[in-house]
């Protein structure tokens, strides 16, 4: 399979673990599924009450000077990684 298709599979088993990812771990999907998929962050930053959005924004801009390439082959290992825990 190409990256592509291994980054798609990839996606649905993040979505399918058997035990539920840290909020870190979650975080780190994100991000990388965000640089993946969409590329840089451009947005701008949710305000001081959206704690969440902030969270998920602070973990996307963390990433986003990965090449989606890269992100994809990240998000790939990671989810692996969870998999195997």
């Amino acid at each position: 399979m190409g990256l592509d298709e291994d980054f798609e599979q990839a996606a649905k088993d993040a979505k399918a673990l058997t035990a539920m990812p840290s909020n870190d771990d979650l975080l780190i999907l994100y991000g990388l599924f965000k640089v993946a998929t969409v590329g840089k962050n451009n947005t701008v930053r949710p305000g001081m009450l959206d704690l969440k959005g902030k969270a998920k924004w602070d973990a996307w801009k963390k990433v986003e000077d990965k090449s989606p390439e890269d992100a994809k082959r990240d998000y790939i290992l990671k989810v692996q990684q969870l998999q195997e825990a």
